[in-house]
């Protein structure tokens, strides 16, 4: 783990797992030092942006020095269910691929809980940790040129839900009419890091 200069008045964090930046996030955004003006967490970095003169980056090196970074804290998150109907044009590729039955991926996958991690790729589009082992798969070998917004998919260890129309290459195994983003809503964003989500079967 690292920091590396980002400019007069941010720092990058460079993590050396997963679980280091969501606990790294966690426990900045627990105790939110004053002088913070935005925190970015990505697969293995987390960006601290300050206001300048606040002081803020040194006191998130503080902060972190003696963190333990292995262990996420716990807390309590707020927890958002998205109803899923699956119906995915990959749902039998997955279920070949794990050896089992669709029946069986969607109980997996309707019976774990997840994290948000990250946010990224496109607006409101959030990398949810905790998917089951039999279900992590790699993406398509080739990207679909369309995928149609609520789609949801799998991809390595992560899962999540494509909030607008757009290519892309995760293994989609149902859809959700639940709005990801809408740039007319305070927040425009439904997912944010370290929100839990669960999903459950729309039938």
């Amino acid at each position: 783990m690292r920091w590396r200069a980002y400019g007069e008045h941010a720092a990058l964090l460079d993590c050396d797992s997963l679980t280091q930046t969501i606990a790294a996030h966690a426990a900045v955004s627990s105790s939110r030092p004053s002088g913070i003006a935005e925190l970015v967490p990505g697969a293995r970095s987390l960006l601290v942006v300050e206001t300048p003169g606040s002081g803020a980056l040194a006191a998130v090196r503080d902060l972190l020095s003696g963190a333990d970074l292995e262990h996420p804290p716990e807390g309590e998150p707020r927890e958002i269910t998205l109803d899923v109907t699956y119906d995915g044009e990959d749902l039998e590729l997955v279920a070949r691929d794990a050896g089992l039955s669709t029946e069986d991926v969607v109980r997996l996958h309707t019976g774990a809980v997840y994290t948000v991690a990250f946010t990224g790729f496109a607006p409101g589009f959030g990398y949810l940790t905790g998917l089951p082992e039999p279900l992590r798969q790699p993406r398509l070998p080739s990207p679909r040129t369309r995928v149609p917004p609520g789609s949801v998919g799998i991809a390595g260890e992560f899962t999540g839900v494509y909030p607008r129309v757009s290519p892309g290459g995760w293994r989609l195994i149902g859809h959700t009419r639940t709005v990801l983003f809408d740039p007319r809503a305070d927040p425009p964003a439904l997912l944010a890091p370290g929100d839990r989500v669960r999903f459950r079967s729309a039938g």
